[in-house]
């Protein structure tokens, strides 16, 4: 690696994003990264410098929008490499679906085809778990990057639709009008870890919530954890190494954990913060009729109680990844929250 190659990374005000400059940054990367408005420049340095990094000159802004083909352009020429990482992902249920789906898709395309025309090297597509493991019956055996999501499944949702159309979107874009660009992919579970600031993943607001009181006990819910610096970590990898190109790479830490198992967690390892977290499981007719009051908990309906599992191997065998556990990853999620005052009636983490 040059020390004066330049990488974009879309939407570094986002959670991810963020920490993906941050690593870069500390590689020796210089770092353009992309917002909606120059006026969120000094937010995201205020995240860097909250994960310890002073970037100075080494990091610039340009504004570009995944809805809008202004901007990107001047955004990706010069650099060697792109990191995707910006992608809708809301709290509440969309009123259409395609007010995920187009965005998503549309933004993919936009990036590739300036990356193409810039003669960028390769492009780091941040997908999604959710372009893998849904609308598929049943099964005992983990998920890998060889499952693609069936849109047209029972219970799936405006996300993960989103995510599968516009990860399909980007390969048929490279292997149909790519020329001499590269893509790899990486497909993260759900994503934990340290905040830097107010903005952070959907994710995110489990472990708030469950330690702001805010749910009464916790779903029958199963999901796969990882941490964002693993993420990150996986992202810079998956950019360089020769043996990455044109290949996806789930991002998953462990077996998947029940929403209980990371109750219990916060609770044997927060000391007093944790004093709201639920350990009470609720039977699924009771979220079913939450449901009917509050749209984030019906995008949960269709996975209450599906038992799923996913392996990392591929990114392990082919890339060295090795993840930091679940356990660590929702553990070092709590400590930030609090750190940053980001729950009510924030204390101070136990010494």
């Amino acid at each position: 690696m040059s020390p004066d190659s330049t990488v974009l990374v879309t939407g570094g005000s986002g959670f991810v994003g963020a920490h993906c400059i941050l690593q870069l940054l500390a590689a020796g990367y210089r770092v353009r990264t992309t917002v909606r408005s120059l006026k969120r420049e000094g937010d995201v340095r205020a995240m860097l410098n909250e994960g310890g990094a002073q970037p100075g000159d080494r990091l610039s802004f340009t504004v570009a929008d995944l809805e809008e083909d202004a901007g990107w352009a001047e955004s990706v020429v010069g650099c060697d490499y792109v990191l995707h990482v910006a992608s809708p992902f809301p709290s509440n249920i969309p009123n259409h679906e395609d007010e995920l789906i187009v965005p998503a898709r549309e933004g993919a395309l936009r990036v590739l085809r300036a990356a193409r025309d810039a003669g960028v090297k390769r492009v780091v597509l941040t997908s999604s778990f959710a372009a893998i493991g849904y609308g598929h019956p049943p099964q005992s055996a983990p998920f890998n990057e060889t499952n693609w999501t069936d849109p047209n499944g029972k219970g799936v949702t405006a996300y993960a639709k989103s995510k599968t159309v516009a990860e399909h979107a980007a390969w048929d874009f490279i292997s149909k009008e790519g020329g001499a660009l590269e893509l790899s992919v990486v497909n993260p579970v759900g994503i934990f870890g340290p905040v830097l600031g107010a903005d952070y993943s959907t994710s995110i607001l489990i472990v708030q919530r469950m330690m702001d009181g805010a749910i009464p006990g916790v779903p029958r819910l199963y999901f796969g954890a990882v941490d964002v610096r693993d993420v990150a970590d996986l992202h810079i990898r998956a950019m360089t190494h020769p043996a990455a190109k044109g290949e996806r790479f789930l991002a998953v830490a462990g077996d998947f954990m029940a929403m209980l198992d990371i109750a219990r967690v916060l609770k044997s390892r927060m000391g007093a913060s944790p004093r709201r977290v639920p350990t009470r499981q609720l039977p699924n007719w009771l979220v079913h009729l939450a449901a009917l009051r509050d749209s984030a908990v019906k995008q949960i309906l269709p996975e209450l109680g599906k038992v799923k599992n996913a392996t990392s191997a591929k990114a392990q065998r082919t890339l060295g990844w090795t993840p930091r556990s679940n356990e660590e990853s929702i553990v070092a999620t709590a400590e930030s929250l609090v750190r940053l005052g980001l729950l009510k009636d924030s204390v101070k983490k136990a010494a």
